[in-house]
């Protein structure tokens, strides 16, 4: 198979860049490295286009191993033909070679290979045949009575040729085929109450839905219902047609077998086909279901890690609690731990003068800038705490509620214990929570992704798939935004393009052990980052104050030499790099020939273009650009919302059916995706990302049920 032909024609791309992509893929480059430092190779391909066509590549190289093995299988038992290799050869997905495959695989003991090892597979063709239009059928099946194999009368050898035609009509990829789109575009999914017991899945009791309309979160639910046992769930198709479709390949009329072969292919759809597909396309829906939802998670994911860091910042984390009390913990702007405390403002103490006390003078004495609450157990006491001390004390200092989802995740791991041994579970929580608003995606990084809660029946899906698509997230951001050598955690460096867990270890390590890195050139020397290793890493690697003025651009050390030419036909030298006054280069290179001036620096256009950008804004945090998070002073309860209030909010979560907005009453109200927007969307995603700030039209407010119903149409 010419995969890079392939590739080519799905993806609507060039079978040159299709072949280069191939090509350094197969040659273990990573794709943050081919998405930024091999644009010309590709035809500047984003990373998500690449991580697909890596995807395809690997399926279609297990599709034509898949196909070898079935050969050989078919081949060592004597029945591979001509046309039944052409045919496999042919095929064009794995289930399709399954389905050829089928007749042939090894099965475990069937009442068909039963009837086969007693003889009557000759009686089944003939029958099948239906050929013959005189006599009975029990004349020509008397010859195959033989009580030694356990055929004692013509009745078991009409029954046992008959179980071999059912399993044959089973096994036939067309009919298979044909069946299985007929279930996909006219079936339809029933569910029905398992039990007489109200539940979240009421709605769910006395359904039915086209399977080809029904929505991936609706799949999910209805499995997550099935899972707990409140649903019965089943698949229904139009029996006749289904059936009308076998008779038509399988039946010839004027035969006396014709009623036989009849009634063989109704036990073969009824006992065999039918069940046999009803579960494949239950399993092909929730696997489509789960790469729906993966990829909403990926969106979600993504703009999670690349909220604005709050930078310049000392903030106090606030992990809230009733009996142990609220853990506070100070860290400075760099994110160093500087203080920490222990207050009992809430139930069952309510020390609330001491815990002020305590608080501010905290805030006093490390001049605090910002309060990170944890929206966690009391959360909303510990809010009101923090805002009336703000109120009644005029301090100049505002307070956030932050997600803690993962927080406790991260706190106990290992990995928690090793970068705060002296502290305990919820200290180490408080100190994520304040970290999280001012580095989100270098906090963030150091919990599991799916621990994250940004994604919809994250538990429901295939643990694996959805860790490698999310991982695969968590780099391109990590790679996109860049990572500073000397402060990085070992964390976030294992997500470095190139970087593996061992050599991120062995990094922090050596850093440790012989003070900070000099240049990106003297990571070299630590072991197991390699040739190969440096080449993929070192673009996304930053020194902000090292000797040599690109390390803290996004310029590949390879194109150094490029770049210190470039800056010299402008008349500026590396030393000028980030110096005030340093002036826009791309204006004062206009004169030249874009493409002249490429060749002669020996590099591509996409790629002088870059070097230009980097130039121009060493240190560039593209997170920058983006919206700071809302900063609050006063509290406001569920209770105080009236219907067509305005607010401003954030949007925390984006599913297939809304967004969740926080607008500060510590419950989230939901947006549904008919309320997003004036003009039709096919998808909340089109509208909002997680981290926008947006306002939002109070529709309706459910202080009992917690329910939050919000607007953004004009």
């Amino acid at each position: 198979m010419d995969f890079a032909k392939v590739i080519a024609e799905e993806f609507k791309i060039k079978e040159l860049h299709a072949q280069n992509t191939v090509n350094l893929l197969e040659d273990d480059n990573t794709v943050p490295f081919i998405a930024r430092y091999r644009k010309e190779m590709t035809g500047g391909l984003d990373d998500q286009v690449i991580r697909e066509i890596s995807e395809r590549l690997n399926y279609l190289k297990n599709l034509v191993k898949r196909k070898e093995e079935v050969l050989s299988s078919i081949e060592e038992q004597g029945k591979l033909t001509d046309e039944l290799r052409a045919e496999i050869e042919a095929a064009e997905t794995l289930t399709a070679v399954e389905d050829i495959y089928r007749p042939y695989k090894p099965k475990r003991k069937t009442r068909a290979s039963v009837a086969r090892e007693r003889g009557l597979e000759p009686l089944a063709a003939l029958i099948f045949a239906q050929e013959i239009t005189e006599g009975t059928p029990e004349d020509y099946a008397k010859d195959f009575v033989n009580a030694e194999k356990e055929v004692p009368d013509v009745e078991a050898a009409i029954a046992g040729a008959l179980d071999i035609i059912a399993e044959d009509v089973s096994d036939s990829a067309e009919y298979r085929g044909e069946l299985r789109r007929i279930l996909f575009e006219y079936g339809q999914i029933e569910t029905k109450a398992a039990k007489e017991e109200d539940s979240v899945y009421a709605m769910y009791y006395d359904r039915t839905e086209p399977i080809s309309k029904i929505p991936s979160h609706r799949i999910l639910a209805i499995n997550r219902g099935e899972k707990e046992d409140f649903l019965k769930v089943s698949l229904l198709i139009d029996e006749y047609s289904a059936k009308s479709f076998l008779y038509n390949r399988t039946l010839i009329s004027g035969s006396i077998f014709t009623k036989l072969v009849q009634s063989a292919v109704d036990d073969s759809y009824t006992r065999l086909l039918f069940p046999s597909l009803e579960r494949e396309v239950r399993t092909m829906i929730f696997d489509d279901a789960c790469e729906k939802a993966i990829k909403v998670f990926e969106d979600n994911l993504e703009n999670l890690l690349l909220q604005a860091p709050l930078k310049g910042k000392t903030v106090i984390g606030f992990d809230p609690g009733y009996r142990t009390g609220c853990k506070l913990a100070v860290v400075d702007k760099t994110g160093k731990v500087l203080d920490t405390a222990v207050i009992f403002p809430t139930k069952p103490q309510e020390k609330i003068e001491e815990s002020e006390r305590i608080l501010i003078s905290l805030i006093k004495k490390h001049k605090a800038d910002v309060i990170s609450i944890g929206n966690g157990t009391a959360s909303k006491e510990s809010e009101i705490f923090v805002s009336n001390m703000i109120k009644n004390n005029s301090l100049p200092v505002k307070y956030i509620i932050t997600s803690e989802a993962g927080a406790s995740v991260y706190s106990a791991s290992p990995l928690a214990a090793k970068e705060f041994p002296d502290f305990d579970v919820t200290q180490r929580s408080a100190v994520s929570i304040a970290r999280r608003i001012q580095d989100p995606l270098a906090e963030l990084v150091k919990i599991e992704p799916r621990a994250i809660g940004v994604g919809q029946y994250q538990h429901d899906m295939k643990p694996a798939r959805l860790d490698e698509a999310l991982g695969g997230v968590v780099e391109s951001c990590v790679n996109r935004v860049g990572v500073n050598l000397n402060t990085a955690s070992f964390a976030l460096l294992s997500y470095v393009a190139g970087i593996n867990a061992t050599s991120a270890k062995n990094i922090v390590k050596y850093r440790e052990e012989n003070g900070e890195f000099d240049s990106i050139e003297s990571v070299k020397k630590v072991p197991r980052v390699g040739d190969k290793a440096f080449e993929q890493c070192a673009g996304f690697l930053r020194i902000p104050e090292g000797v040599e003025p690109l390390d803290n651009t996004g310029v590949h050390p390879e194109s150094y030499g490029a770049a210190r030419e470039l800056l010299k036909k402008a008349g500026h030298s590396a030393s000028d790099i980030g110096r005030e006054g340093f002036p826009k280069l791309s204006k004062e290179l206009i004169s030249f020939d874009k493409e002249e001036l490429a060749r002669e620096l020996g590099i591509g256009v996409p790629t002088l273009l870059d070097i230009i950008k980097e130039l121009e804004k060493p240190g560039l945090d593209l997170r920058d650009d983006f919206e700071e998070p809302i900063l609050l002073s006063e509290v406001l309860d569920i209770s105080d919302l009236r219907e067509g209030m305005t607010l401003t909010g954030t949007v925390r979560n984006v599913c297939d059916f809304g967004a969740f907005v926080d607008i500060g009453v510590h419950q989230d109200g939901l947006v549904h995706i008919s309320e997003l927007s004036d003009k039709f969307i096919r998808h909340p995603s089109e509208a909002v990302a997680i981290g926008d700030i947006v306002k939002v039209r109070v529709l309706s407010a459910d202080p009992v049920k917690k329910r939050i119903s919000l607007s953004m149409k004009s």
